[in-house]
């Protein structure tokens, strides 16, 4: 599935006329792998080791090609740094408070909030999103085994 959705981001920056780099492809696939939703320090730190010639600055200008172009979401939280998802459709997070950690999840019953929205605003509604936030199962285990 992740190789296949890899393929297709490839294949959209070839057509683009986006050269492909090593580096680029690295990113990407870091980017389309991830079980989490990384910063670009997270990919530059998971890459450095590859690409020891690599700067932050060369992920933060690759993640706004990917965004540029539709591969990638940012989701930005206040003033912490911006989060990186390969998860282009529509869906939504539920954040842990403690440690960060943000999990997709899909609700359709929400898909007609932005009709309503608009409806009762007169607004052109672009899109939305939501966060839930609450403890990931792997905190409350550390939290109970320190008590």
């Amino acid at each position: 599935m992740e190789n296949h959705r890899l393929q297709e981001a490839l294949h959209s920056l070839k057509s683009t006329k986006v050269r492909m780099t090593p580096q680029r492809h690295a990113i990407l696939e870091f980017l389309f792998n991830a079980k989490m939703h990384p910063t670009a320090d997270e990919i530059y730190k998971a890459l450095e080791g590859k690409f020891p010639n690599m700067s932050v600055a060369t992920v933060y200008n690759n993640l706004r090609v990917f965004k540029e172009v539709g591969l990638v979401r940012e989701l930005t939280y206040g003033d912490s740094s911006s989060r990186f998802d390969s998860n282009t459709s529509d869906h939504y997070h539920v954040i842990c408070e403690e440690c960060g950690k943000m999990v997709d999840f899909h609700y359709p019953g929400l898909d007609e909030v932005e009709t309503l929205a608009e409806h009762v605003t007169n607004f052109t509604i672009k899109h939305h999103r939501m966060e839930i936030y609450g403890v990931c199962p792997d905190c409350i285990k550390k939290e109970k085994q320190q008590h």
